[in-house]
């Protein structure tokens, strides 16, 4: 009973993670990704890596010790007249290793920035499969609209052709548009998997593991005017502030280069061991520099070099400054374009379409009309219900794609959310 106890019980525990597992809510899968995939953690892990060579870089150099043996009267190796200890250190008073400091520290944030550039990818990718998952359910719910519509009309028609007011053609026109619905199902259902194994891909879980239907697609115009999303990509996008963390590291390779002609003091004590006494008894002191001054064609081409990258840098900056403007202004039209085609569809060519097609079938089933009209009115309700679809999805994706290039994680209009 006790086996069988723990087996239920395991079971049980099993079958919840599995139903946890598909029904995932946007969030969650969102969070998932984040969390567990892999490009992002290799990311972090590099960032995390970068980081450790900030102290690296601020630290002193090694000190040095050493003892030079001294013999007087004799070249044996085993012996020895007096041995002199060595001990010294420099002293960074030019600030190198502060400069070193602040450009490791940049090197650290520019890292920074390059896992949250792939932390908007990750999410731009979840919400555009998302989207594209969401769109295929809602597909296959219009293709058994139209299937159920079909059945119905064969239905009239076969009772038309057996009381002999219509031919067989009516009917097997139906049976070829049922046919054509089954192989567009078919396609649609592969779309189904192909959005599934890449949400579970980002996931870092099993290509073949279960997803719930995600949430129906709901179409949100932005609010948000090209001026305020361009100002809000010009604090936030990963691009710009990685430039202005290039810069900042750029102008302290600079400073390092100029302080490469001021030396930094080397101490030293030594210490003399006699070997007839056994014992320490005499010490000197001295301080040591480093001579720049002669070597001029080496310093002066370091701070030529660094002048240069800080020039190509800055260059940098003011390009991608630049180019935000650019890439909100395309994608909200994008957007726009996305929004306005769905509203057309959605106010005015669905609700006429499906209005022709009530109107269609009515006068058919008085014989006042064709059946391949009728199957003309069913196949473009069936394409503008799919184009309005299609205009939402991409108006969905193309948000998710502003999201990413503003540098923004989460959707517009969130509940408290400013307009």
């Amino acid at each position: 009973m006790r086996i069988l106890f723990t087996v239920v019980v395991s079971c049980l525990v099993i079958a919840s993670r599995v139903r946890c597992a598909e029904s995932l809510s946007r969030r969650e899968i969102t969070a998932d990704a984040l969390r567990e995939n892999p490009r992002l953690q290799a990311a972090r892990a590099r960032w995390e890596m970068i980081k450790e060579r900030i102290p690296q870089a601020k630290a002193w150099d090694d000190p040095m010790v050493g003892v030079d043996v001294e013999r007087h009267g004799t070249t044996h190796f085993d012996t020895f007249s007096d041995n002199e200890w060595m001990i010294s250190q420099a002293l960074p008073l030019s600030g190198k290793n502060r400069a070193r400091g602040r450009t490791a520290e940049a090197e650290a944030l520019t890292a920074f920035e390059e896992v949250r550039r792939l932390e908007l990818e990750v999410v731009k990718e979840v919400r555009t499969a998302l989207a594209r998952l969401a769109g295929a359910y809602e597909q296959l719910e219009i293709n058994a609209r139209n299937q159920e519509l079909l059945g119905q009309l064969t239905e009239i028609s076969r009772t038309k052709y057996e009381s002999g007011t219509r031919s067989q053609a009516d009917v097997l026109i139906a049976q070829t548009d049922l046919a054509r619905l089954s192989e567009t199902k078919a396609l649609l259902q592969r779309e189904v998997s192909d959005a599934q194994t890449q949400l579970n891909i980002l996931m870092n879980r099993p290509a073949s593991a279960r997803l719930d239907n995600p949430p129906g697609l709901v179409f949100t115009p932005i609010s948000w005017s090209q001026e305020k999303l361009e100002a809000f990509a010009l604090a936030n996008r990963p691009e710009v502030i990685k430039a202005q963390r290039q810069i900042e590291g750029e102008k302290a390779r600079l400073q390092l280069a100029r302080r490469q002609w001021f030396p930094d003091p080397r101490f030293r004590v030594e210490a003399r061991e006699f070997r007839e006494s056994g014992r320490i008894q005499e010490y000197d002191t001295g301080v040591f520099f480093e001579v720049p001054w002669g070597n001029f064609r080496k310093y002066s081409a370091g701070v030529a070099e660094t002048k240069k990258g800080l020039e190509a840098v800055q260059d940098e900056y003011d390009a991608v400054r630049t180019e935000v403007g650019g890439l909100v202004r395309d994608q909200l039209k994008r957007i726009e374009t996305a929004a306005d085609n769905y509203r057309l569809f959605s106010q005015s060519i669905v609700p006429l379409a499906r209005q022709t097609v009530e109107a269609t079938r009515s006068s058919y089933e008085s014989d006042q009309t064709s059946f391949l009209e009728l199957m003309t009115a069913r196949r473009i309700q069936q394409d503008a219900d799919s184009a309005q679809l299609k205009h939402l999805i991409d108006h969905e994706i193309a948000v998710a794609e502003l999201d990413a290039i503003i540098g923004r994680r989460a959707p517009f209009n969130q509940p408290g959310e400013e307009k």
